[in-house]
């Protein structure tokens, strides 16, 4: 893996420059309150491969930056749809999951450090493991403000694309961690949908970083305000 570009390295770095893990450690590293999302795409732009899961388009690289940004966050929130669609297990680090039913993936049930939230429409009871945060819909923010105040400030969201949205236009995102495989799959968004799966946004983002390994571009962007 190699520098390409950066805004304010970890070290003393130039163009062309080797990233080994330690550096890469510190190009994700945030200190205080963060709301990061992290997503990996095809070039012609869609979340999913093949399969509709994004497992088949990641890369040994893209592993390496979805390790990196776990080792940075205190917490990791995900969309329900997605923790079941991708087999979510332990996370390693505390997992919030949101869910407007109020259903927990299987694989997660029984899991440690796994926190649901849901709504009240929902019909649970508030718990330890389970967050009634809005009537009809969860209210993100909430989630957000519980998350930080039981785990730590640092959150890292692994979509989906509906919640990464929902996020956006709440204006509740911070920083985007994006890679690019370089892969091709066509078909349609309803197949395939884009990294933001939502109402329409206009949000503009400055680079902090760009890497790059075997053609696989790894970004790192910060939303302006």
């Amino acid at each position: 893996m190699r520098i390409l570009s950066a805004d304010a390295p970890a070290a003393d770095v130039t163009p062309g420059s080797p990233v080994d893990d330690d550096l890469l450690d510190r190009l994700y590293a945030h200190p205080g309150p963060l709301l990061r999302l992290n997503f990996v795409s095809t070039l012609d732009g869609a979340a999913t491969g093949p399969d509709g899961l994004s497992g088949s388009i990641n890369s040994p690289a893209d592993h390496r930056a979805f390790t990196a940004m776990r080792r940075a966050a205190d917490v990791v929130v995900v969309g329900a749809g997605t923790a079941r669609a991708e087999g979510y297990g332990s996370a390693g680090l505390p997992l919030v999951v949101v869910s407007r039913r109020g259903v927990l993936p299987e694989t997660l049930r029984g899991a440690e450090q796994v926190v649901l939230a849901t709504t009240r429409a929902s019909g649970m009871d508030e718990g330890e493991d389970r967050w009634l945060c809005g009537d009809e819909t969860v209210d993100l923010a909430q989630v957000l403000e519980r998350a930080r105040s039981a785990f730590g400030p640092h959150v890292l969201c692994e979509g989906g694309p509906s919640l990464a949205a929902d996020l956006a236009a709440a204006g509740l995102v911070d920083e985007l961690g994006l890679t690019w495989t370089p892969r091709l799959v066509g078909g349609h968004r309803v197949e395939h949908p884009r990294i933001l799966d939502g109402d329409g946004l206009s949000l503009r983002l400055t680079s902090r970083h760009l890497l790059e390994e075997d053609g696989t571009l790894l970004g790192l962007w910060r939303l302006t305000r």
